[in-house]
């Protein structure tokens, strides 16, 4: 767990280190690192895993003005990158986090090795007047204030309604509630962005999409939008998952995720091989 001084600010992330090939994670609005902590733990073992919180949110500085803008999160990102000299990364976004990304490999392709794409969407806000209510009442009277209208945004009806899962949800809305108060300028900053389908044609780094079916706050007819926009993309719906996905089916999105990476970098290897079979024909 470290800090690091990028673009005008401070942002906090955690690396496993190793030499394992790096994968970026990039979490969620209202969320943190932790989003991750399942995958990182398991893919942690073949990969280096670095996870950061955004300007504006968890542990990293807060932003300023009355909107953190999406271009500056992308910025951040590329400056995480380069700044701790990673190279190109395999880079794992979920929601907002998909949207730096999605950003990121249209304006950045010299850092993104393959993007993978979780609960997230590449078009504007729909539902603006709704959120801009909640975000009144959370600047004002904090996030617990508003917490049980949200939690049924990110969360789907499976995971909601099982009684087993009674803890996970308590942990899910303390979390929730414990996020900032000056929050909603990274909400205003979602809320605000502009359309980036038409740029999906741009983005050249294979990508994997991935949405529950239960998802209400970036619907899977997004996710299938993307898919078809971006050359090659593979598109996997997670049953019985909502928004918040690495969280409500863990174990199934490492799978997915794990799988898509290793055909990366099985991919990459044999690039590698042919390669420096054609350098060694032309010095015969």
């Amino acid at each position: 767990m470290a800090n690091i001084d990028v673009n005008g600010t401070t942002l906090f992330y955690e690396d496993t280190g190793g030499n394992g090939p790096p994968i970026v994670f990039s979490h969620g609005l209202l969320w943190d690192t932790s989003l991750f902590a399942s995958q990182i733990a398991l893919l942690k073992k073949r990969f280096r895993c670095i996870a950061y919180d955004h300007r504006g949110q968890g542990k990293s500085a807060d932003g300023i003005g009355r909107a953190i803008e999406l271009k500056t999160l992308t910025e951040d990102a590329a400056a995480l990158i380069e700044r701790l000299r990673l190279g190109r990364v395999h880079f794992c976004g979920l929601s907002l986090g998909g949207i730096v990304g999605m950003r990121l490999a249209i304006s950045r392709p010299d850092l993104i090795r393959s993007l993978v794409l979780l609960s997230t969407t590449a078009d504007p806000e729909p539902s603006k007047l709704k959120y801009k209510a909640m975000n009144f009442i959370a600047r004002h009277f904090g996030m617990a204030s508003v917490a049980g209208a949200v939690m049924p945004a990110l969360y789907g009806r499976s995971a909601l309604s099982d009684p087993t899962r009674f803890l996970e949800r308590a942990t899910w809305k303390k979390q929730l509630v414990s996020n900032r108060q000056t929050i909603w300028r990274a909400v205003n900053g979602v809320m605000e962005r502009k359309s980036i389908h038409a740029e999906l044609r741009k983005i050249t780094a294979p990508t994997l999409v991935a949405v529950g079916d239960e998802d209400v706050a970036t619907v899977p007819t997004r996710a299938e939008s993307i898919a078809a926009a971006i050359n090659g993309a593979k598109l996997v719906i997670i049953p019985r998952a909502g928004h918040a996905l690495t969280l409500e089916a863990p174990a199934a999105v490492t799978d997915v995720i794990a799988a898509f990476l290793e055909e990366q970098e099985s991919k990459g290897i044999v690039r590698a091989m042919s390669r420096n079979a054609s350098i060694r024909q032309a010095s015969v």
